[in-house]
């Protein structure tokens, strides 16, 4: 039996749906997912084992016009990705009309597409109508010269599996690049920095998504309590005012964020968690080269 093995990744829009798909793909948590655009910083890659393959799907920050130094370096990263996989996938959800952006990524990965197939996928079939589907299958074959399109939803699993199988068959034979049972390979630091960061988005206001950073300072297990892990860690912002909203009153909101992420940590690393979160105002980082390299960008 022939076994494929390489890394697809996910294009499109901010908000296309693209985490919530590699999430159902991978079969669990690995990429943070949250109804504010913009929440994916790393290049977190989910890993599908099958007997005849191994699939890393490479997950991307959406592609949008930058207007910051961290936008500018997103958009890099993106592009570096694109130029590196075996297969893309390009997302545009059923509910949205092709705008602009779809327009701009698409122009971008004509320059790829060449040498690199790409699958158009419409996402969230879950809340769109057949014929709301239909029209933008029929409107996505303007855009690009797709090798297939297919209908999915992440959500209610709707053509998740072939959609698995469209991906694996346009990888290069080969052996399995990563140990059975990895399901990605970001070191365990940044994916709990970034369940911190998905926490702390919960709920806050929409000025906030690009001010959160997290950095992880220490992970170690306890002294006398070898199955307690102590992680302490800090939640930045860019000004004193967004310190306030991401407190609340009292303290409680952080108190909340607390408590989810360390919900979630705990089902990540199977061991049980002591979260300790400061919160610390770094003044507009994402304009500042020294403070974005200091915070992992």
């Amino acid at each position: 039996m022939t076994h494929r093995s390489g890394f697809a990744c996910f294009v499109g829009r901010p908000n296309a749906g693209k985490s919530t798909l590699t999430n159902a793909l991978v079969g669990t948590k690995v990429a943070i997912t949250s109804s504010k655009p913009q929440t994916t910083r790393h290049a977190i890659r989910g890993i599908v084992h099958r007997d005849d393959a191994q699939l890393v799907i490479v997950d991307t920050p959406g592609v949008h016009k930058p207007r910051t130094l961290l936008g500018r370096r997103l958009n890099d990263v993106v592009r570096e990705t694109w130029s590196e996989v075996d297969v893309v996938g390009f997302c545009v959800p059923a509910d949205e009309k092709v705008g602009p952006g779809d327009r701009y990524i698409a122009s971008e990965l004509r320059k790829v597409a060449k040498r690199t197939p790409v699958i158009g996928i419409v996402t969230k079939t879950d809340v769109a109508k057949p014929e709301q589907i239909a029209e933008q299958l029929l409107a996505l074959q303007d855009v690009l010269d797709f090798e297939e399109l297919i209908p999915v939803s992440a959500v209610d699993g709707f053509q998740v599996k072939q959609l698995e199988d469209l991906l694996v068959a346009r990888l290069p034979e080969g052996p399995q690049l990563y140990p059975d049972g990895d399901l990605t390979d970001e070191p365990e630091q940044t994916l709990v920095a970034e369940l911190i960061r998905e926490a702390a988005l919960e709920g806050v206001r929409d000025e906030l998504p690009h001010s959160i950073a997290v950095t992880v300072e220490e992970m170690l297990p306890r002294e006398d309590k070898r199955d307690l892990l102590d992680i302490y860690a800090t939640v930045y912002v860019e000004r004193p005012s967004q310190k306030g909203i991401i407190l609340g009153h009292q303290g409680e909101r952080m108190k909340a964020v607390g408590a989810q992420a360390r919900q979630q940590i705990q089902k990540l690393l199977g061991t049980k968690v002591y979260l300790n979160l400061h919160v610390k105002v770094a003044k507009d980082w994402q304009r500042d080269p020294k403070q974005l390299r200091r915070l992992g960008f």
